[in-house]
């Protein structure tokens, strides 16, 4: 089973998500995409962007039947999990988004003013780029 490590490791569990659980998390998704398109402070236009492909994967993960367990370092088991349900076609957009989640994490709690605005509309675009693929794998 592809997702077997991470619940070995207990960072995932089983979970029935309703059809209505799915489609939520994919309209948090896409708000997220609209709100970050409307901010002007980069670091907070980067972090809801990110939070748009985090709701993505986690309906990816309640559409193949899990969760996370909780506690710390859910976004990274986000992320993993992404990877092993999406596999080595969108090994790239993988790896963007585990370098969005570092960075995110440093402007949300370390460093105010470090996402530029380029930065912000490639993450935006990006954002919008791995929604649709989501949505294809749904």
């Amino acid at each position: 089973m592809a997702y077997e490590s991470l619940r070995e490791r207990g960072l995932i569990k089983p979970f029935r998500a309703e059809p209505r659980q799915i489609s939520d998390r994919l309209g948090l998704a896409r708000r997220d995409i609209e709100t970050a398109r409307s901010i002007s402070n980069s670091d907070w236009a980067y972090n809801i962007a990110y939070n748009a492909m985090l709701q993505a994967a986690r309906a990816l993960m309640f559409a193949e039947g899990y969760r996370t367990s909780g506690g710390e370092g859910q976004h990274k088991t986000v992320v993993q999990f992404a990877e092993l349900a999406l596999g080595r076609t969108f090994e790239e957009e993988i790896r963007f988004f585990e370098k969005m989640r570092v960075k995110r994490n440093r402007a949300v709690y370390d460093i105010a003013g470090i996402i530029s605005e380029t930065e912000a509309r490639q993450a935006i675009e990006f954002a919008m780029k791995f929604i649709s693929i989501v949505e294809g794998a749904l």
